[in-house]
């Protein structure tokens, strides 16, 4: 009896601390999500607002609204956000889907307003630069930071990606693919609207916006895969474990032109050991083939445990 009373406080105990763990992390992810959208309505009412140049999207678009009518960017973007909210109920992850994607837009539409009426007052002269190009520049990678911070907490703004993910799902066409014509059709519409040179940074803007992004969810890559072909793998596998204290994995492989048997390795360093491992190859097979590709992440043993990456690691369709 006593020991079952034991068990079942221990269980209890593990509820509890289960509980606050995913409390915590559910609050780790909102806080995160309401910065990354406070930085995405600050980029596009800083840099891209002013000077009517946008990465394709939804925000393309209001600003077209916007030029035609003078309707709220803010506004119409949750206006025309809202026939995509609906495709991505049915279509893709149902309510969990659309509470993350109301939210985020909600947000976005409360900010780009908010930020409309009081940062002209609040910046003299504005907008703080004259230069388009230098807005393209801070805009797409602002911005970018701002949707990488959305998509880590597990959120998304919306918007035509919920497009490119249906059109994926139905077609099984490459998602880079669907967003490259999805944004492309829009950019297009920009320059006929706002002219060729504003259709043009708007294409830097979609490169630059897509490379703060990944930064932003994945970090800089400071990490590198090293493999080797070689016929000495005990030598090789030996020298990287003495000078570097790194695992390798190897296999016997068989060359598609020679017919010989060799062995490849497989093993991951951090990028300061480049010069150590190309040495420590070196001196053990001189003869030996070596590639090195660079890693987003190195996750596990010898480097950042695997447990604490899982908090808002999940990336949704932007």
């Amino acid at each position: 009896m006593i020991l079952k009373l034991k068990e079942a406080r221990r269980a209890a105990r593990a509820r509890s601390a289960t509980s606050r763990s995913q409390l915590r992390k559910s609050m780790i992810r909102t806080l995160m999500m309401l910065l990354g959208t406070l930085i995405v309505a600050l980029a596009y009412v800083l840099f891209q607002v002013p000077f009517n140049i946008a990465a394709g999207g939804i925000g393309g678009i209001a600003l077209i609204v916007n030029h035609y009518t003078g309707f709220p960017v803010g506004t119409s973007y949750w206006v025309l956000n809202i026939p995509m909210i609906i495709l991505g109920f049915f279509a893709l992850e149902r309510w969990r889907f659309v509470g993350k994607t109301l939210i985020a837009s909600t947000l976005f539409a409360i900010f780009t307003d908010g930020f409309n009426l009081f940062l002209p007052d609040l910046f003299s002269p504005y907008p703080i630069t004259d230069n388009i190009l230098l807005a393209t520049i801070y805009g797409g990678i602002v911005g970018g930071l701002g949707g990488g911070l959305i998509y880590r907490a597990g959120g998304t703004m919306g918007g035509t990606g919920v497009l490119a993910r249906v059109v994926q799902k139905r077609t099984g066409m490459p998602l880079s693919q669907v967003y490259l014509i999805d944004d492309g059709i829009i950019i297009f519409l920009l320059g006929l609207v706002f002219g060729w040179e504003n259709a043009l940074f708007g294409l830097m803007m979609l490169f630059l916006n897509g490379l703060a992004s990944d930064y932003a969810l994945e970090g800089a890559s400071n990490t590198r895969t090293v493999t080797i072909v070689t016929k000495h793998p005990q030598e090789v596998k030996e020298a990287i474990f003495y000078h570097l204290h790194r695992g390798v994995s190897y296999w016997e492989v068989i060359g598609g032109y020679s017919g010989e048997r060799r062995y490849m390795l497989l093993t991951t360093i951090y990028r300061s050991q480049l010069t150590e491992v190309k040495d420590a190859i070196g001196s053990a097979d001189p003869d030996a083939f070596v590639t090195i590709g660079i890693s987003h992440q190195a996750l596990g043993a010898g480097f950042v445990p695997l447990k604490a990456q899982k908090k808002g690691q999940e990336k949704a369709a932007g």
